[in-house]
């Protein structure tokens, strides 16, 4: 059965999404700044109480744009697949369409944990592989949620979003706000090109960073090699020594 968490407890369970999280830009100003925070404290306190409830996770990014028929999706749902039956970790995504949704589908049907942190975006909707979820109604507690205190990271192929919750991870690292956490690259196909691109012009021509940054990440077609990174990561706490 999925569980469903809506940003406030008067929402029934099941109701519309957009009905209770779509909010416009003048509506927050009408309603006053104190307002806005409220909700936005509100969001983290609830999002943190529900990841609580997963220990130990995987978190895999993706784009939503990739259909069922694409051998991406196939390797996608055989990733969270063996990610379940051989650690036993929870996986987490977007909860949506596409790559998320092969996520979900591999974890929820090998029995383990789908988890989604999930929001209205008018292109998207939510998959039905989802074991329990919660619903967010700002983009930026979201994407917090979905980077918090994971053991891996795990980038599918995708676009500017995937993208931005890449290099935000690996900004945290790179400035040592968070310590080293596994951060795997998978499809050799795709990601190839970018890593080529960070070391020829972002390290080689313009240095923009540092030698060591391109160790940061790790690139790879092997779901044996994904099972193997994550056997080997330690359970994330370094959450709580934040400063």
């Amino acid at each position: 059965m999925q569980h469903n968490h809506f940003e406030g407890a008067d929402h029934p369970e099941g109701e519309s999404l957009s009905r209770h999280t779509i909010h416009s830009k003048s509506d927050i100003h009408e309603k006053g700044i104190e307002t806005h925070l409220e909700r936005i404290q509100h969001e983290f306190r609830n999002g943190f109480d529900f990841l609580k409830k997963y220990p130990k996770s995987v978190t895999i990014f993706g784009s939503s744009m990739t259909k069922p028929e694409s051998p991406r999706y196939a390797q996608a749902q055989e990733v969270a697949s063996r990610i379940i039956k051989d650690t036993g970790y929870a996986v987490l995504t977007g909860g949506g369409p596409g790559i998320m949704e092969a996520v979900s589908k591999g974890a929820k049907e090998a029995g383990g944990p789908s988890v989604g942190l999930r929001i209205h975006i008018l292109r998207e909707h939510s998959n039905s592989y989802l074991t329990d979820s919660m619903n967010f109604t700002y983009f930026f507690a979201r994407k917090a949620m979905l980077a918090f205190a994971a053991e891996t990271y795990i980038f599918m192929p995708g676009g500017y979003g995937t993208f931005d919750e890449l290099f935000g991870i690996l900004t945290l690292i790179q400035t040592g706000k968070i310590p080293r956490v596994p951060i795997i690259l998978f499809d050799s196909s795709f990601w190839n090109p970018i890593k080529e691109y960070i070391a020829t012009v972002m390290l080689g021509e313009d240095r923009t960073i540092d030698p060591h940054d391109m160790d940061l990440f790790e690139v790879t077609d092997s779901a044996d090699r994904v099972v193997e990174i994550i056997r080997k990561a330690p359970t994330s706490e370094w959450w709580r020594s934040i400063n």
